[in-house]
């Protein structure tokens, strides 16, 4: 009897909209930055292409900002603009906004300039360096694409 409401309260889980727009958002978002990172790259292998898929960072349309989109809109929706949930994901999601845009970005920016002057060490003194990561973040339009699409999939979960 208690499985049954385990699964009673699952099935609830995926089906409530608020979960539907914010999954939508990011699987949408996703394929549509792997399409596109897949025609730049054009990766070769399968492993490539599911790297692209599930592990790609920065790029067109970002995927942070489409679930943060879909989850303010949606709970916007069904609990109302005046909830304090409604509040909190709003914040939530200007956080996210503020974070793809500047603080990803800077420090992208500076283990790109890093992994430079170790290149530049290693070339001149013959030692080898290990990069350190280049973490991607958004441009202004991948960050607007992204909160748009989950914008528009939380409006077309809620209103149907």
């Amino acid at each position: 009897m208690a499985t049954l409401h385990v699964v009673d309260q699952l099935t609830g889980l995926f089906a409530h909209p608020v979960f539907l727009s914010a999954f939508s958002s990011w699987f949408t978002a996703q394929i549509l930055k792997s399409l596109v990172a897949m025609l730049r790259n054009r990766p070769r292998t399968a492993k490539g292409i599911l790297l692209n898929l599930f592990w790609t960072t920065g790029g067109m349309p970002s995927s942070h900002s489409a679930v943060v989109s879909a989850l303010a809109t949606s709970v916007g929706f069904v609990q109302g603009v005046d909830t304090p949930l409604f509040i909190v994901t709003l914040f939530y999601a200007i956080i996210i906004f503020r974070d793809a845009l500047g603080v990803r970005r800077a420090a992208g920016m500076q283990a790109r300039a890093i992994n430079q002057l170790l290149r530049y060490l290693a070339r001149d003194r013959k030692h080898r360096v290990k990069p350190v990561k280049e973490i991607h973040g958004h441009t202004g339009p991948e960050v607007i694409v992204g909160a748009l699409i989950g914008f528009f999939i939380a409006v077309a979960f809620c209103s149907l």
